[in-house]
């Protein structure tokens, strides 16, 4: 796996997200990265049924995901008191997590908007369904219905390993990403 030193916007936009709720409330992603190895899930917009697919899943897998010490910061486009509401459904009323309305975050990590076959293609529509049928109704959009998700694993402000989704049904392995041992900083 590659090391990925972010980009001058990324660096800058690790610096100025303040997270909310949780153990490290009012710290920025770049100093808690820093401190340790975080699992960065940048999620599609609530009201998506693939993010509260996403949300359901990391709740069910947060101790996996979390055993090495693997802090888990969750990217949203919603207000924070919304987005607490709508985490504390799931059981995540401690998980910290980022309000990005304006999606800097998302575009400094590379996270793009998605195309129409992306969103909604043959795939995507398949995925849909399934997690549709699981109990992951589509709720009301909040934010760019159109934004891409992913998850970082970032360390001392770099990007360690990383999981862009070619398309937005794609379900990855938070447990996997988060993994330690990690390489140090050096």
């Amino acid at each position: 796996m590659t090391l990925t030193i972010p980009t001058p916007d990324a660096s800058t936009a690790m610096k100025q997200a303040v997270i909310h709720g949780g153990a490290h409330d009012g710290a920025t992603l770049h100093d808690l990265s820093l401190r340790t190895p975080v699992l960065v899930v940048f999620l599609r917009h609530l009201g998506c049924t693939f993010c509260r697919e996403a949300v359901s899943d990391i709740a069910a897998k947060r101790t996996g995901i979390e055993k090495d010490g693997t802090p888990i910061v969750l990217v949203h486009m919603s207000p924070p008191e919304a987005a607490a509401a709508f985490f504390a459904t799931y059981g995540l009323t401690d998980i910290a997590h980022i309000s990005d309305p304006s999606s800097t975050l998302y575009r400094s990590f590379g996270l793009k908007r998605g195309s129409l076959w992306k969103l909604f293609g043959p795939s995507t529509a398949w995925r849909g369904i399934k997690a549709t049928l699981a109990g992951h109704r589509v709720g009301r959009i909040q934010g760019d219905g159109f934004q891409m998700p992913g998850v970082f694993l970032i360390q001392g402000g770099r990007i360690i390993r990383e999981f862009r989704h070619s398309h937005a049904g794609e379900r990855p392995d938070y447990t996997e990403l988060a993994a330690c041992p990690v390489p140090s900083r050096g």
